[in-house]
């Protein structure tokens, strides 16, 4: 993405996009570009444990230049070594490793899941670059969004994009028994500069109500467990229609031009169906 903001701390702190990374946001330098050493040294200060799938402990390092073999590349690397690749001064990959702080389970969840498709010898892998497996990993990681849930006729408005009827009609119930949480880090990047159109991927989780009264930290560490626990179940992860577009700048309390019903009359943002702009 072009052109991204230089950074400001406070600002992101105050933007409820980013809202699942301000625990650790607020651990970070006011003044400079947060680089590859402060990454891995908030591994240590706040005593995160992180670890791969393999039970590796997670560390953050420069990215490879040049053609690499198998084990050297991106997910392999991470797998079997608990290596994330990070360019220095980059946001999308700051993001990333904001994320692999704030969800390290889903993380890992899902760098298994693309490590063992890319060592599968199945059609299914064989067949196509990535595979329906990947592909869907991949959205999730890029664009995903936890939507935290305590209401089953919420959730279901929301899989048929009823967006008025969710956001507008039903407003107080979504504020009272839903949660959106973003997880994609390539969303997050969108998410400095937010703009009409802006998309995510979402992934529902059912919840109890009194979640809704947890401190942020905890409501992040059940959602990392139940999005982990969801990305190692071999019955999910298998198309990218299971996920539910949303319309992110219409959630309510997220932006003040929404708090009028005529935003929602915008048919080319709130589509009907399935093929919305990100």
């Amino acid at each position: 993405m072009n052109n991204l903001p230089l950074w400001n701390k406070q600002s992101l702190l105050q933007s409820p996009l980013l809202k699942p990374l301000q625990p650790i946001l607020a651990s970070l330098a006011e003044e400079h570009f947060p680089t590859l050493q402060m990454c891995n040294a908030l591994l240590v200060e706040c005593q995160l444990g992180i670890t791969v799938q393999q039970g590796l402990p997670l560390s953050f390092v420069p990215q490879a230049l040049g053609k690499q073999g198998f084990e050297s590349q991106y997910e392999p690397r991470c797998y079997l070594k608990g290596e994330v690749q990070m360019r220095e001064n980059n946001w999308h990959d700051l993001l990333n490793a904001l994320v692999w702080l704030t969800f390290p389970k889903s993380k890992a969840s899902i760098n298994a899941r693309h490590y063992h498709v890319l060592t599968n010898t199945t059609a299914e892998a064989a067949g196509s670059q990535r595979g329906a497996v990947r592909d869907t990993a991949t959205l999730l990681d890029e664009s995903g969004v936890i939507v935290a849930c305590a209401d089953a006729e919420l959730a279901t408005l929301l899989r048929n994009f009823q967006w008025k009827e969710l956001f507008w009609q039903r407003r107080e119930q979504v504020l009272a028994s839903m949660g959106f949480y973003l997880f994609g880090h390539g969303l997050y990047e969108k998410a400095l500069q937010p703009y009409i159109g802006m998309t995510g991927q979402g992934v529902v989780l059912e919840v109890e109500q009194s979640f809704f009264t947890w401190a942020l930290p905890q409501q992040l560490t059940h959602l990392d467990g139940l999005l982990a626990a969801r990305m190692a179940n071999p019955a999910y992860c298998l198309s990218t229609k299971e996920l539910a577009p949303v319309p992110l700048l219409g959630i309510p309390g997220w932006m003040s031009d929404n708090e009028n019903f005529l935003f929602y009359e915008n048919t080319a943002y709130f589509r009907s169906g399935r093929g919305g702009l990100t």
